[in-house]
């Protein structure tokens, strides 16, 4: 009997030893995860918390819940080159699992933080141009993730500011002169401009009084119109933007459809909400393994021509209904 009852005593703490490893890896399939998230915009745009909803909606769909199995701790970097430096070593010190970089400006700030937490970047234009990725099939670093389009773009806009306001004679070409992005932006529009017949020069976007002042002094001029290319600065101070244009009656052209839906008068580029929604896809896959190097980078799949007739009506155009035609959307 007592045999009996070794025995037993044996084969349960057998059984209960080999049990230990799968609880162990249990538990550690269990561990919450953490995403650093830096955004470009600021905490309280309507356009931001739009793109955070889009994120958060894809992660939720691949089985990923804030405050359950992951956690993502969000820095706002507001359109500042220096606050994105100090965000960048703020969330890589918390030692994330992955981090959503959003647009280009934050790119090179958090790549001088870490070169080993793996990065997922939306709304670049140009990854491998800045250096960001060795190439788009194979990126080779630490980060992936999804351009918003490519710097012949930027031609485009300067054609659709003269086909919806012939008299334009010159255009002012808002961009933001730090950020690779910018620059690539602005070769594209002065290669365009002789053909149209269109002068163009440079404002800077570095802050609101820049703005302000360069819109102004353009305006003093005749015959001029706006060109509002892609960047966090201009993003940011989009709302006086817009009302600077309708104040000196500039005809203008921006990058994305919230610039219209704000008021602007068009805009052409491609949807903004989408890429991050694509880019919890690649978050999902690095948090089960995958490595950034292998996951390629990818373009984005629509693109949108948005149309404000009301201020259109302000300024005294009339549409062409070649452009109308080829509107994705038109806000009444």
């Amino acid at each position: 009997m007592l045999e009996l009852r070794r025995r037993e005593f044996l084969t349960l703490l057998a059984g209960a030893a080999a049990a230990w490893p799968l609880v162990a890896r249990a538990q550690q399939g269990e561990r919450k995860r953490r995403i650093g998230v830096l955004m470009n915009l600021t905490a309280n745009d309507p356009e931001a918390l739009r793109r955070m909803r889009a994120f958060e909606q894809g992660l939720q769909q691949l089985g990923w819940t804030e405050g359950g199995n992951v956690g993502i701790h969000t820095r706002w970097g507001a359109g500042s080159a220096d606050r994105f430096r100090t965000y960048a070593i703020e969330l890589v010190a918390l030692k994330p699992d992955v981090v959503l970089a959003a647009a280009g400006a934050t790119m090179p700030s958090l790549l001088q933080a870490t070169r080993t937490v793996p990065i997922v970047f939306v709304l670049v234009p140009d990854p491998v141009g800045a250096g960001f990725v060795e190439g788009l099939a194979r990126p080779g670093g630490n980060a992936t993730g999804f351009t918003n389009f490519e710097y012949g773009l930027s031609g485009k806009w300067l054609e659709l500011l003269k086909e919806i306001a012939p008299r334009v004679t010159r255009a002012a070409v808002l961009r933001d002169s730090s950020e690779p992005a910018g620059i690539g932006q602005w070769g594209a529009i002065q290669s365009m401009a002789p053909s149209l017949g269109v002068e163009v020069g440079l404002i800077g976007v570095r802050d609101a009084d820049e703005i302000e002042r360069g819109i102004a002094a353009f305006a003093r001029g005749s015959n001029g119109g706006l060109i509002v290319t892609g960047s966090a600065p201009a993003a940011v101070n989009r709302e006086m933007i817009i009302a600077l244009a309708a104040r000196h009656r500039l005809p203008a052209v921006y990058p994305n459809r919230y610039f219209a839906s704000d008021g602007g008068l068009i805009s052409y580029g491609p949807d903004a909400i989408d890429p991050f929604r694509r880019a919890a896809g690649y978050v999902d896959r690095i948090l089960k393994g995958e490595k950034p190097a292998d996951l390629p980078v990818q373009a984005p799949t629509k693109y949108e021509l948005v149309i404000n007739l009301k201020t259109a009506k302000a300024l005294g155009l009339d549409m062409p209904p070649s452009v109308l035609a080829r509107a994705d959307e038109v806000i009444e």
